[in-house]
């Protein structure tokens, strides 16, 4: 958050602003998605851009490698990992209609 109030090019950001529908595919209804961040930023060639991201670990990020035993653990990184992936498709739809960037960010990306 620092870096947005240091970057000259940030000209607005907020925290989970914005709410997207997404359907679960844990048990099929409707929820509601908060994404970390909406940021306009005004590119290189001058230009405002609309940016949402969300901050996950890594991990969180690639589907669970299946385990010849199933696990209580092994189930929730599944369902953990269809929600983010249904939450992430519903954000880039949300983008795309508005001609907006959604953009996934680890801790790689960070440098932590």
């Amino acid at each position: 958050m620092v870096h947005l109030d240091c970057d000259q090019n940030v000209l607005h950001w907020s925290s989970e602003e914005i709410i997207i529908p997404y359907l679960s595919p844990v048990d099929n209804r409707w929820h509601r998605y908060f994404p970390d961040f909406l940021v306009k930023v005004k590119n290189r060639a001058g230009v405002v851009e609309t940016i949402i991201i969300e901050i996950k670990p890594s991990k969180q990020t690639v589907a669970p490698q299946t385990k010849k035993r199933v696990t209580r653990q092994y189930i929730k990184e599944v369902a953990t990992y269809g929600i983010n992936e249904a939450k992430w498709k519903a954000a880039d739809e949300y983008c795309k209609d508005r001609n907006w960037t959604f953009k996934l960010v680890t801790e790689k990306e960070l440098g932590i």
